[in-house]
């Protein structure tokens, strides 16, 4: 029997997936959660086969707490449903040792499959997902760069960003500029979220 953890907001999309996964020989939903922050703990106190998570949960998003779950359950594997094919997130995702990978509008039948293959150490990615990811190319941002970006997406002024990094604030400038140019953005928010899209910014 694979025991199965699920998390997902959408309390309506959680119910039909638990609904539908008990029906499945050989599967059994252990917990449903609606928040990513509750993985981890629940994930340590259950120790699920596979734990089936939405990318974009609050608290913690799914690839982040697959992350995380990795780490604390190397024994459970991860199995993330996105609705935002996004090419970045599959990089996120296999960075953060996520067994598969899918679209939340997969076949029902693809998805019990996925999850008994993601159960027998298999990886299962979705191969459209898959090709968006390989056509998209790598960052052009150098780690420098990258790492003002990620600053200024978190919030923080070039000032802060020049103290926490020992540079000055026209250096953290033109660096942020430098981004803004490589990703033919409009702005500094138009170039997080080209950056974010793409998967070269954490979410």
């Amino acid at each position: 029997m694979v025991r199965v953890l699920i998390a997902e907001d959408m309390h309506m999309l959680r119910k039909a997936l638990v609904s539908l996964i008990q029906l499945e020989a050989g599967l059994e939903i252990v917990a449903e959660l609606s928040s990513g922050s509750d993985i981890v703990p629940t994930a340590l106190a259950i120790r699920p086969d596979v734990a089936v998570l939405d990318i974009d949960l609050p608290g913690t998003d799914g690839i982040t707490a697959a992350a995380a779950l990795h780490t604390a359950v190397p024994d459970c594997r991860t199995l993330i449903l996105t609705s935002l094919g996004r090419p970045g997130n599959l990089r996120r995702a296999l960075a953060a040792h996520v067994s598969g990978f899918l679209p939340k509008d997969s076949d029902p039948d693809a998805l019990c499959a996925a999850i008994r293959k993601v159960a027998s150490g298999e990886r299962v990615i979705d191969p459209e997902l898959a090709l968006a990811t390989l056509d998209s190319g790598p960052s052009p941002l150098t780690d420098r760069e990258q790492e003002v970006l990620q600053l200024a997406a978190e919030g923080h002024e070039p000032a802060h960003i020049a103290g926490r990094l020992h540079l000055s604030s026209g250096t953290v400038r033109n660096y942020l500029t430098s981004a803004v140019t490589k990703l033919n953005a409009r702005n500094r928010v138009d170039a997080i979220r080209i950056a974010r899209e793409a998967g070269w910014l954490n979410a």
